[in-house]
């Protein structure tokens, strides 16, 4: 029980730091603070666990479609929808959202395989 505690409080922390991250690299994603970038995490954690799966079964024939390319404009939405949420963070437009939501992806991945590695029984 608390290694799956310390896992999600290091997975929300790095989560936090990735946005901070993100809006380095690019102008078009807005964190004012680390406590800003905290709660956008959490909420942006939210609407991936609640909103997410909702859309993406909304959105089948077109994911089928477009090969699920579609995918990748649900997790831009996403992100959007924090931006639009919350006082401290900020994403300038869709485009914005996209290259935003795709650079945080990215940074996750890297932040689930560097905790899986590190939280793992042996």
């Amino acid at each position: 029980m608390l290694p799956a505690m310390l896992k999600l409080i290091a997975k929300w922390l790095l989560s936090a730091a990735a946005l901070l991250f993100v809006a380095y690299l690019y102008s078009g994603v807005e964190v004012r603070t680390f406590t800003a970038a905290l709660i956008a995490a959490f909420v942006i954690g939210l609407l991936n666990t609640v909103v997410r799966p909702i859309l993406v079964v909304l959105t089948l024939p077109v994911t089928v479609v477009t090969l699920g390319l579609f995918l990748f404009v649900i997790n831009a939405l996403m992100f959007w929808a924090a931006g639009g949420l919350l006082d401290g963070f900020h994403v300038r437009g869709f485009v914005a959202a996209l290259i935003g939501s795709l650079i945080y992806s990215l940074m996750g991945v890297v932040i689930e395989s560097a905790l899986d590695s590190l939280f793992t029984k042996k």
